[in-house]
């Protein structure tokens, strides 16, 4: 296993040319509630997508409009998911790496390589894999992951806020906002909350 330091403008449409590789980041591990989403992409070089960035840096309305055409121009795409209980069992770093390999393991072809967001990855099967500091910034197959990870999740969570009502799940995600942490204080945990995660002193008082 080796990390990959790279420092670039543009994103780099592969690691090594003619190599079949996925791209694979997570979204949801810094969260108090809900599930760890994680998605594995490999990209088709005869169908580019010039405006792929870091889901971060991309409007709420960019990233659904990249979702669709990531989704119809992929070679392949997958998402996998750690639901609560999984993350409270092993941790959200493990969760995290869980969900990833969930998503590798669904995609269509079989990738050559596997590019991963971030400095950790857990060696999954026979797959050659290269980490990648701030991966979704500088390849497009990962930040092509980054936001198929984020807009599903999104979407899961505006599902949850219709059937947990309260809690603002539509609009924080299941982030440690303002919001959210006053919604705890008022309705106490509910069962999409991460029971390992800690709110420091506010953690006593609601236990």
């Amino acid at each position: 296993m080796q990390t990959y330091y790279i420092f670039a403008l543009v994103l780099k449409p592969f690691l090594i040319e003619n190599r079949l590789e996925a791209g694979c980041d997570e979204a949801g591990r810094g969260c108090l509630a809900g599930p760890v989403f994680a998605a594995a992409v490999i990209l088709d070089p005869e169908h580019p997508i010039p405006e792929l960035n870091d889901s971060k840096k991309l409007s709420l309305k960019k990233r659904e409009a990249l979702r669709s055409e990531i989704e119809q121009k992929a070679l392949c795409w997958s998402v996998g998911i750690c639901d609560v209980e999984e993350i409270d069992e092993i941790n959200i770093l493990q969760a995290s790496v869980k969900a990833m390999h969930k998503a590798i393991s669904n995609l269509k072809s079989k990738p050559e390589h596997l590019l991963i967001d971030g400095n950790y990855f857990r060696k999954f099967q026979d797959f050659e894999y290269t980490t990648v500091v701030k991966g979704d910034g500088k390849f497009s197959s990962i930040a092509a992951a980054s936001i198929l990870a984020k807009t599903h999740r999104d979407e899961f969570m505006c599902n949850l806020d219709r059937e947990f009502p309260g809690y603002g799940y539509s609009k924080h995600k299941g982030y440690a906002t303002a919001q959210h942490i006053e919604a705890i204080k008022k309705l106490g945990y509910s069962l999409n909350h991460r029971k390992s995660f800690t709110l420091k002193k506010l953690q006593l008082e609601l236990f």
